[in-house]
């Protein structure tokens, strides 16, 4: 089969395009045919080489992944061939204490698809049976990936780590990201006013389009003002914040008295000076979030079957355009997500057929 994988860090770093053997399922394991598989930050600082852990080369990146079911191991009796799957990207051992209790997010034996272990930048993937979800029916590969990593991740921030009000308002930091697209429209399904923040006139259209009631320009240095004008000096009851750095510490300038930020990434940076007092002071709150639990993929998908969230895709590109794809994310333009497409040929031959 072929696989793109990285075999040297750097930014960009050095990609092969490979063929590889079959794989083969071991016990409780299937092997998935990757139909689609988005790209997320995860991937550049893996290119990078970024990761607060050593990942030995040569690794299959992309952990965003829907597909066929296409082997199952002995031992495995939920699943048959030809199922279609989204796939849980935060691998879980099932048999921690979190695990037990449904918080697979932070199982104590976690690992990362397209991290610690080979992902979905190829044709097929050998993954536990237990981290595979049922794609509901009219939801299609595309939509799956685009949404079973990120809108899920924005899903548990929402409905898990934090919880939304009819009526509340809610701060959504770059609203034309994987996460902040769907942070949008969770939070207004939810009942919620939503502020978002981006970086051009096209990100500030999408959230916009996407239900954002007010769209600034995160690089007026001035928006934290913006929102507390927008909120009568109030400010506002949550913030979705996957940003880090600087960006953090503004988000607290924009929050209400006894107001939520929940935080999920660390791109702008991982290590911010905190003052402690207004802070305990005013009752706030903030809360990590990290990956998400299987409950949130089906919550996610089931949404999606609804139409109650819809992905925004960017591009769609072949396996061996994967370098172009992470120059495209690394540039921050991309609106949404893009998706590799590892059988695009084979998919266009059968739609001859």
């Amino acid at each position: 089969m072929n696989a793109i994988q990285l075999i040297a860090h750097g930014a960009p770093g050095k990609f092969e395009l490979r063929d590889l053997p079959e794989p083969q399922p071991g016990p409780d394991k299937v092997v998935v045919q990757v139909r689609a598989c988005g790209l997320n930050r995860l991937d550049l600082w893996l290119e990078a080489g970024s990761l607060p852990v050593q990942i030995p080369l040569p690794r299959t990146p992309g952990g965003e992944i829907a597909g066929q079911v296409c082997a199952i191991g002995s031992g495995v009796k939920d699943w048959k061939p030809g199922e279609n799957v989204a796939v849980q990207s935060n691998l879980f051992c099932g048999e921690c204490e979190f695990c037990r209790r449904g918080d697979e997010s932070i199982c104590i034996r976690g690992e990362l698809l397209g991290v610690q272990r080979n992902g979905g930048f190829a044709e097929k993937v050998v993954v536990p049976a237990h981290a595979l979800v049922r794609m509901p029916a009219g939801v299609d590969f595309d939509t799956s990936a685009a949404l079973s990593l990120a809108g899920s991740t924005a899903m548990h921030m929402l409905t898990n780590r934090a919880q939304v009000r009819q009526g509340d308002w809610v701060l959504v930091m770059g609203g034309a990201s994987g996460v902040g697209s769907a942070a949008i429209q969770i939070a207004r399904q939810l009942g919620a006013r939503v502020i978002s923040t981006g970086s051009t006139e096209a990100k500030r259209s999408l959230a916009q389009h996407l239900g954002a009631e007010f769209i600034l320009d995160a690089n007026d240095t001035n928006w934290p003002a913006e929102v507390r004008k927008l909120t009568k000096r109030r400010g506002v009851d949550l913030v979705v914040e996957h940003v880090g750095g600087d960006a953090l510490l503004k988000c607290f300038a924009c929050l209400a008295r006894g107001g939520t930020i929940v935080t999920c990434g660390a791109t702008a940076g991982r290590e911010v000076k905190f003052n402690l007092w207004p802070f305990f002071v005013k009752e706030q709150r903030l809360i990590g979030s990290y990956g998400r639990n299987r409950a949130d993929i089906q919550a996610t998908l089931e949404w999606a079957a609804a139409g109650k969230l819809k992905p925004v895709i960017d591009s769609i590109l072949p396996l061996d355009q994967v370098p172009a794809a992470l120059a495209k994310l690394r540039s921050r333009q991309v609106l949404g997500k893009v998706l590799i497409r590892p059988n695009e040929a084979q998919d266009r031959r059968r739609a001859c057929l």
